[in-house]
């Protein structure tokens, strides 16, 4: 049996553009179901909101993400949580951070770090905040 762990983002009309987005930086497959799709609109306005999707990478990659509809208290807080992107390529991570980059707050840019060849921390667009670097092995 395998269990995995998934990011899942909550936006309030805006997770159609960030699972797009996220799916230019990583490639994969997008899923998105609409609320007319599955018959759970409140109000006409929110027809076309996500209720579930995702990007969907071979290489395990994976985020979900839904509009939360205006009949439920909704705020993405302040520091809610960061979404880790860890790989084993310097070139890979260098590619997506670029590509993450694009109208973000850079945190901290990327370059080593004490624990890491290569790190960096931003803010997406989207208010989504990544901490980025490369996997290596850990002394016990």
């Amino acid at each position: 049996m395998t269990v995995r762990a998934t990011t899942h983002l909550n936006f309030r009309g805006e997770a159609r553009a960030a699972l797009e987005f996220y799916q230019s930086v990583f490639g994969g497959e997008l899923t998105v179901f609409t609320y007319q799709d599955f018959g759970a609109v409140e109000v006409p306005e929110e027809a076309g909101n996500v209720i579930w999707g995702q990007v969907a990478v071979a290489n395990g990659f994976r985020v979900m993400a839904f509009d939360v509809p205006g009949s439920k208290e909704w705020n993405p807080g302040v520091n809610p949580f960061y979404l880790s992107l860890r790989g084993t390529e310097s070139g890979e991570i260098a590619a997506q951070w670029e590509k993450l980059s694009e109208d973000a707050e850079v945190l901290q840019p990327l370059g080593p770090a004490p624990w890491a060849p290569v790190y960096g921390m931003l803010k997406d667009r989207f208010g989504v905040t990544w901490v980025v670097d490369v996997e290596v092995p850990y002394g016990e």
